[in-house]
């Protein structure tokens, strides 16, 4: 039986997709409908989700959505604000087709780039293969608590105990109070860093969509949150996705308090791997997670440009951004939180 690509409806088609995600071996949460959907709703971007299929047995897909930005231009990404996505199919085959019909697309909607992030990485000599820039960092969680505390490299496992020696409290859940410490700590944090944030609808979709997959923790010092994260759960693996510290944090440690109570939480929770998400080779939050015990893999991505286009960059360490973050952290937290989402979410 001869295979057809279409677009999806994301809400009817929601099932059949979700369905075929969760059977896939490759299959990420970014797969998922309700990551594109929760995109969509967030950052206001569209989707163009590919599916393949026999008749109507769905073969194979490919989440894309079209990130457009005034700053950074067009691309037809797999799948949009996600480490992870790419195409997923029964055979080469089918994945080849989806990544060609994926650059028609392109072209179809004045995308001058194609950028997939994993999945089955079937390109050709015309695409920008790279598994240098990012490690992803996996590693099994212990059998308890104290087991956990353990299994961190002895520099590393002094912070936590100096953590847990404080008056801090640790929180978890999706509520409104939650979300809004959680964006509180995590825009305080990326400004921090000099990078704009994400809006909070984007959060709040990925919670909404997402349901028991997604969660918040947060670490409170005299009831103020200092440290946040929103992780999301998949196949046994918990990964803290969207997390920070404010300044506060550094002294009482929070952040290290932070990622060993997820650890525990997330085994409460059934889950036996901990994803520490990915970082670029040869940075600090790279340094950082080694100090935990975790050792980076390659991460496989890859992009296309159309003739004589350049492939898209938004990586904020590159030096010609240089200027631009340091302008960047010196804007009062208020301003930047006003107008820090209409350019972040055009980065996708």
């Amino acid at each position: 039986m001869s295979v057809t690509l279409r677009v999806a409806d994301l809400q009817s088609d929601a099932a059949a997709i979700d369905g075929y995600v969760r059977a896939h071996p490759l299959a990420t949460p970014f797969h998922l409908s309700g990551w594109s959907r929760a995109v969509a709703l967030g950052c206001g971007q569209t989707n163009h989700y590919l599916v393949a299929e026999t008749g109507t047995e769905i073969v194979g897909l490919l989440p894309l959505t079209v990130v457009h930005s005034s700053l950074f231009g067009r691309a037809l990404v797999s799948s949009a604000f996600a480490v992870g996505g790419g195409a997923l199919a029964e055979d080469e085959a089918v994945a080849k087709a989806l990544i060609a019909e994926a650059v028609a697309m392109a072209e179809r909607l004045t995308c001058p780039t194609v950028e997939l992030r994993g999945g089955m990485m079937l390109v050709g000599a015309d695409w920008h293969h790279d598994e240098t820039t990012y490690l992803g960092f996996v590693s099994d969680l212990a059998s308890d608590d104290e087991a956990e505390l353990l299994a961190i490299p002895r520099k590393q496992r002094a912070e936590v105990r100096r953590a847990l020696g404080f008056e801090l409290t640790v929180e978890t859940g999706s509520a409104d109070a939650d979300r809004a410490a959680h964006y509180a700590v995590y825009s305080e944090s990326v400004h921090n860093l000099g990078t704009p944030v994400f809006p909070r609808a984007l959060f709040g979709a990925v919670l909404n969509e997402l349901g028991d997959q997604a969660n918040i923790l947060t670490v409170r010092h005299e009831g103020v949150p200092i440290a946040s994260v929103l992780s999301l759960y998949w196949r046994g693996t918990v990964m803290p996705y969207w997390g920070g510290g404010t300044a506060a944090a550094r002294g009482w440690r929070a952040n290290d308090l932070m990622y060993y109570a997820l650890m525990n939480h997330a085994r409460g929770r059934g889950a036996t791997r901990f994803d520490f998400g990915r970082s670029k080779a040869g940075t600090g939050p790279a340094a950082f997670k080694r100090n935990w015990g975790f050792e980076g893999e390659p991460l496989a991505y890859a992009k296309y440009a159309a003739d004589g286009e350049a492939l898209r960059d938004i990586n904020p360490l590159n030096p010609k951004y240089r200027m631009q973050v340091a302008l960047w952290q010196k804007l009062p937290l208020a301003v930047a939180n006003r107008i820090g989402p209409m350019i972040a979410r055009g980065l996708g």
